[in-house]
């Protein structure tokens, strides 16, 4: 018999649609997936070039847990660049993909009965890992009308003594939306009031197409509480290398550490060794890339607001769409099936994503905009 908590482990619903995606298109159905998170763009050529340097020059063995000193220290000062802050190798815990520190730091802090609040609808692996642990996932709102960030006065009212935690996600997947200042910094000061920490996952930082990042660390009031996720897969199409880190308070950062030493041990040292020339490389594919999925989402935005029962918004970040889709008359799993079934278009219903994400999809635009006119053209025919 399994163990009592697993059932209280969710999953990733856009791996289950892929998976019946893909044995559509075996059978010879026409399928254009837009519902899985992932760039379409291969890796830079000198992130592959610098792997296999490594390999040859010897970087396969075991390496520290924490992650090499060589690797954090370019990590950190990447982060100390970039927000403006002063952070040191010592604050950096670097792991294969962005999701163990997610659930190391929740399995760090969290213990039963603890309240987190999350976003909804988000990233469905927050609310899994909380319920895992045996806390109280508290799920805050993010409303179309609010631009999908939060409502600060929602948000106060959600905040007592029993919150361990508040995770932040911006620019936010499912939606694109981003916060504004003045919630980040309200967010801050909550934390501080209430001796909470902030767990602010920041992976799609260099995903924003209008105005700046902002982060939790424009507030530095609580930066001694702040665990900071940052990661090489959407920025640098590294998604099958599995390469995230964090940074965040060195006492910490040392039990972080230790649960990965009784997990996976390390992070694989070329890897590290091909993250370190992604930041310290030359920048000119990516940017290349967040300038396409710029121009995909203005196109596919425009194609979604002229669809029959469609309104959508502009998203500020990431590479998602989230459209309401309550004019269509369908509820969104319904619509999701159907369009899957009838159109060969894949994407997500936004209740998999949480039960605010009700009347809503979530479309990524990593698709050629080839694919996404025709996804256009496929919707339109079956609405």
């Amino acid at each position: 018999m399994l163990a009592e908590r697993m059932s209280r482990l969710g999953t990733e619903t856009a791996f289950e649609v892929l998976s019946k995606a893909n044995k559509m298109q075996a059978e010879g159905r026409e399928i254009i997936h837009l519902e899985i998170g992932e760039p379409d763009f291969d890796t830079p050529r000198n992130i592959i070039d610098a792997a296999i340097n490594a390999l040859n020059d010897g970087f396969t063995h075991y390496g520290p847990s924490a992650g090499m000193l060589e690797t954090r220290k370019v990590f950190a000062n990447f982060i100390s660049e970039d927000r403006g802050v002063d952070i040191g190798p010592e604050n950096i815990v670097v792991t294969p993909g962005a999701k163990p520190i997610l659930f190391f730091s929740i399995l760090a802090l969290v213990d039963p009965g603890d309240e987190v609040i999350y976003p909804n609808p988000g990233f469905p692996i927050y609310e899994s890992v909380i319920n895992f642990v045996g806390g109280k996932p508290i799920p805050i709102p993010l409303r179309e009308e609010k631009e999908f960030s939060f409502d600060l006065e929602e948000m106060k009212a959600l905040v007592n003594e029993k919150t361990k935690m508040i995770i932040l996600n911006s620019p936010h997947n499912p939606t694109g939306g981003s916060l504004t200042p003045e919630d980040m910094k309200g967010i801050a000061e909550l934390a501080v009031e209430y001796d909470a920490w902030i767990l602010s996952d920041e992976v799609y930082s260099k995903m924003v197409y209008d105005g700046k990042h902002v982060s939790i660390y424009d507030y530095p009031e609580a930066m001694d509480r702040t665990i900071l996720l940052e990661g090489h897969s959407k920025t640098y199409a590294m998604t099958g290398w599995r390469l995230g880190y964090a940074s965040m308070p060195e006492k910490l950062a040392e039990q972080i550490a230790k649960i990965q030493t009784n997990s996976n041990s390390c992070t694989a040292s070329f890897i590290q060794r091909a993250g370190i020339e992604a930041i310290t490389g030359p920048q000119d594919e990516s940017l290349k890339m967040m300038a396409e999925f710029k121009e995909r989402r203005d196109m596919f935005v425009e194609g979604l607001n002229e669809l029959p029962g469609f309104k959508c918004l502009k998203p500020k970040g990431a590479f998602y769409v989230f459209p309401n889709i309550t004019g269509t008359g369908k509820k969104s799993k319904e619509l999701e099936e159907y369009l899957l079934d009838k159109a060969g278009v894949a994407g997500l219903s936004g209740t998999s994503f949480g039960s605010y994400g009700e009347d809503y999809l979530r479309f990524s635009y990593a698709n050629s905009q080839k694919n996404l006119k025709r996804a256009l053209e496929l919707i339109k025919e079956v609405l």
